[in-house]
């Protein structure tokens, strides 16, 4: 069954504790989602602001069951807890930003997010798209809010031409978290089938921190060094939480 953007529904959908039907989306093909990008090469490290979903158990968890049922797909990549993130607004590469650029991108985001108040949205059913299987953000609006001020942030010290653009339509940025990666070209229907056998409840995530990475992608995976926690609507001194290694990172 085709649905209004385009994707499919996969058959035998399950039914939530609700009684609502809970249903898997998804494209016919994907593809492999590590090919270089323009700019991308091995070594080569990117500065980005996005959301880590390492302290929020509950979406940790959420992920992990829907990963628990694709983890016999050598054709997909895994994300880790330590590595799942939102994708909210690139800044540019580690070459091509001086650090003294850094420190000032750094102090004004902290001036703008300690001033907002945090949003809560919600995460449940996945999608497969041709590259990744993810979960959207429920409701969309309050994320496109915020990568609109850190847009805006960014812009203020780097200038227009060295800023990723908004898209002219907000609705084509759809704030998601990945749980997997295409490493293959395949059918997407086994994958969303072996979604859709995985009983789930809606999880909220309240939306209180904006983390500064400095990334990279050389193992099949977007893997920080470092990273600065920006609160949002936070009073005091921000706090660095540990990383994937256990130790807490600044710049």
């Amino acid at each position: 069954m085709n649905s209004p953007s385009g994707l499919r529904t996969s058959v035998g959908s399950r039914m939530s504790s609700r009684g609502e039907i809970s249903r898997v989306d998804h494209v016919d093909r994907m593809r492999d989602h590590w090919w270089w990008r323009p700019g991308w090469r091995p070594g080569r490290h990117f500065y980005a602001c996005h959301l880590s979903m390492v302290r929020h158990t509950s979406l940790v968890r959420l992920v992990e069951a829907y990963q628990a049922g694709l983890r016999r797909l050598s054709t997909l990549d895994l994300i880790p807890p330590g590595w799942l993130h939102l994708t909210l607004q690139g800044i540019g590469f580690v070459d091509e930003v001086a650090d003294s650029e850094v420190v000032e991108l750094t102090g004004k985001l902290h001036d703008r997010l300690v001033a907002l108040t945090p949003s809560v949205v919600t995460f449940h059913r996945p999608i497969v798209r041709p590259e990744a299987v993810y979960l959207p953000a429920d409701p969309p609006e309050p994320i496109r809010a915020l990568r609109a001020v850190v847009h805006e942030v960014i812009a203020g010290v780097l200038g227009d031409d060295r800023v990723e653009q908004l898209p002219r339509d907000a609705a084509e940025y759809r704030p998601h978290v990945s749980i997997a990666y295409s490493n293959a070209r395949q059918d997407a229907e086994p994958i969303a089938s072996a979604l859709n056998n995985v009983e789930t409840e809606p999880v909220p995530v309240v939306l209180d921190q904006v983390d500064l990475l400095r990334f990279d992608r050389d193992h099949r995976m977007y893997e920080w060094t470092e990273a600065v926690p920006l609160r949002i609507g936070a009073d005091g001194e921000d706090r660095c939480p540990p990383g994937p290694s256990g130790r807490s990172s600044r710049f």
